[in-house]
């Protein structure tokens, strides 16, 4: 397993940061590596769903759990990918810090390659980051 560990420091209030973050359809507009977004359930706050990540547009199963104002938890159930991304808020007085950390490893043959893809997700989620911050703090 990999793992990579992102964080910003947003100023904005965790409400306004979890509005944003915990909208899990919108997650291709933040996240460039999330291609598309095909929920199959979903009760009060766990999703299931199928992603379509850039990488070869290969697809994965995800179980998403929300915990309100703190953290999402999403899991990689079948795919290319196997582990976890975490995503916690942590407030800061009328600030946020908003931390990602990925544990994770390509599945099969692919195996030999998660220290390469290592780089690109890390500079994609310090993207993603960034987004997500730019758009919290309008």
């Amino acid at each position: 397993m990999t793992t990579i560990e992102v964080e910003v420091k947003i100023n904005a209030p965790v409400d306004k940061v979890w509005n944003i973050v915990s909208d899990m359809d919108n997650e291709p507009k933040f996240w460039k590596g999330t291609k598309e977004v095909r929920n199959i359930s979903k009760d009060t706050n766990t999703i299931n769903r199928e992603v379509t990540i850039s990488f070869r547009d290969q697809k994965c199963l995800q179980e998403v759990k929300l915990e309100p104002k703190e953290r999402i938890l999403v899991k990689f159930t079948k795919g290319i990918i196997n582990g976890e991304k975490t995503i916690v808020l942590i407030p800061k007085g009328e600030k946020t810090l908003l931390r990602t950390v990925w544990d994770i490893k390509l599945t099969g043959m692919m195996g030999m390659f998660t220290g390469i893809i290592k780089n690109h997700i890390k500079s994609g989620t310090e993207q993603a980051m960034q987004s997500i911050k730019k758009e919290t703090e309008r």
